[in-house]
């Protein structure tokens, strides 16, 4: 078989069942994938080629010993994937694509590379991203800005640019990526593939550099979401590494029903995420989206949800004051280098941080964006007394050019307006592509209450069946 790498991965799991193709050729596939492409999109900090071929042969080893019965041992034996450089990997060096943490060197695995690890996942490497998660393009990475497949003087989105696009150009079968506020959901959209954020406390944040630790959610960047249920069946649950990992149990989202009608399903949409200033191609693919939800089955609603406005206010003062708890452990002592190796973006997040968390401001600023943030909750609770979910944009644009992010100090808020206000409230989402502007994908979004990502991924999925966006790729 050729052209391996562009599997997804239900069908790489079959293959490898069927012995149509071994894990090493699977793995080979998407590391010359990597030979070919990456030196001009730039997804990659780090390739891991031997370890990942060595680990290919372990499962071929495996399979050729035990056949189908391996992979109910290790649900994802032989499936190469790509990780985001903030988590941490046992001997590997993670970044988070900053210079401060150079040639550091994990002692520990991340609970979620460690799961996928267990399930027999094969590591190609370690992807770029903003630095320490800290943007909305991976523009403000130390090391290098990564380009968007479909277009290469545009940027992939951030903060999970690298992993998003090296799903879109398919140098991996899956993707790890994390979410704060948009970091997940918007590089899906504007490289058009899925994107997966769970609840807050669904996966474990150990061995996750922390960003802002009160909404950091690790997640699955997929070529379907059949595939990103299968990834979230792996990593999701109670950690006792995570004291903020729910022990609600987990439900079986790998095997969502890609119905072929959605009749009884109730799907909010909120005026006020319509109302910003929606470029025309996005809104008018978003809007052909809900009318397909509703051709299937699906029962739109117009509903009123706080602007999404409000939440950016709220995002900058709760990110800015986590950042400048989590980055003070980076002293250059224990491990990471001297502080004079950080960015700008990070030394000015670090500064308005302090700054909000100060004597003097803390009731005037932190204390009240708290407040605010209840408010935001308590709007999606009524909201989903309504609904069974809501529906958005992803993105307010397509993918910008590269060099935008520099003329907006604000650039990232700004862009993860419509992610910002479930992020906050700690909810579970998912992007999907929904169509183009001009040559660039345009995601849509739903979200759902807390724990719900089952639901969500069978609407989605029953969307991705009726249309084929989801098969569309640059490379």
């Amino acid at each position: 078989m050729s052209n391996l790498n562009k599997l997804t991965i239900k069908q790489a799991i079959q293959g490898l069942k069927d012995k149509k193709f071994t894990s090493v050729e699977l793995t080979q596939a998407c590391l010359d994938q990597i030979d070919k492409h990456d030196s001009k999109i730039k997804a990659f900090v780090t390739v891991t080629k031997d370890a990942a071929l060595k680990q290919a042969q372990e499962a071929d080893k495996l399979i050729a010993k035990k056949g189908a019965q391996a992979f109910v041992l290790k649900q994802l034996l032989g499936i190469p994937y790509a990780c985001k450089d903030n988590f941490s990997t046992y001997g590997i060096e993670t970044t988070a694509s900053s210079k401060i943490l150079k040639d550091y060197i994990p002692p520990y695995e991340s609970t979620v590379t460690q799961k996928l690890k267990n399930a027999g996942a094969v590591l190609l490497g370690k992807t770029n991203m903003d630095a320490f998660a800290h943007g909305s393009s991976t523009e403000t990475s130390d090391f290098f800005t990564t380009h968007n497949p479909w277009n290469l003087k545009h940027v992939p989105g951030g903060s999970s640019g690298g992993s998003a696009a090296a799903v879109a150009s398919n140098m991996c079968i899956f993707a790890i990526g994390s979410e704060t506020a948009g970091s997940v959901r918007g590089p899906a959209a504007w490289c058009g593939i899925t994107g997966l954020k769970p609840t807050y406390g669904r996966v474990s944040r150990y061995g996750l550099i922390a960003m802002a630790s009160s909404t950091d959610s690790p997640g699955p960047l997929a070529k379907t979401v059949e595939d990103a249920a299968l990834v979230l069946q792996i990593i999701a649950g109670k950690d006792e590494l995570d004291a903020t990992s729910s022990p609600i149990p987990t439900e079986n989202y790998s095997q969502i029903a890609n119905a072929k009608t959605l009749q009884g399903v109730k799907i909010g949409k909120p005026k006020s995420y319509f109302e910003i200033d929606l470029e025309p191609g996005v809104k008018d693919n978003v809007e052909k989206a809900i009318a397909k939800f509703k051709k299937l089955g699906a029962e739109i609603i117009e509903m009123d949800l706080l602007s999404p406005r409000y939440a950016i206010a709220v995002y900058t003062i709760l990110q800015r004051s986590e950042v400048s708890s989590n980055l003070a452990r980076l002293d250059g002592i224990r491990y990471g280098q001297t502080r004079d190796k950080f960015g700008f973006e990070a030394r000015k997040r670090m500064m308005l941080g302090a700054y909000a968390l100060s004597a003097g401001y803390y009731d005037a600023y932190y204390s009240k964006a708290q407040k605010v943030r209840t408010l935001i909750v308590n709007d999606f609770n009524k909201a989903f007394e309504q609904v069974d979910m809501i529906i958005g944009p992803s993105m307010p644009c397509s993918a910008t050019v590269i060099g935008d992010a520099e003329k907006n100090a604000m650039f990232g808020e700004l862009m993860d307006v419509l992610t910002e206000p479930s992020s906050i409230a700690g909810l579970p989402s998912i992007s999907i592509p929904c169509g183009f502007s001009g040559d660039l994908p345009v995601g849509v979004q739903l979200i759902g209450p807390a724990f719900s990502e089952s639901s969500l991924a069978g609407v989605a999925g029953a969307f991705e069946s009726a249309t084929d966006y989801h098969i569309k790729f640059p490379l």
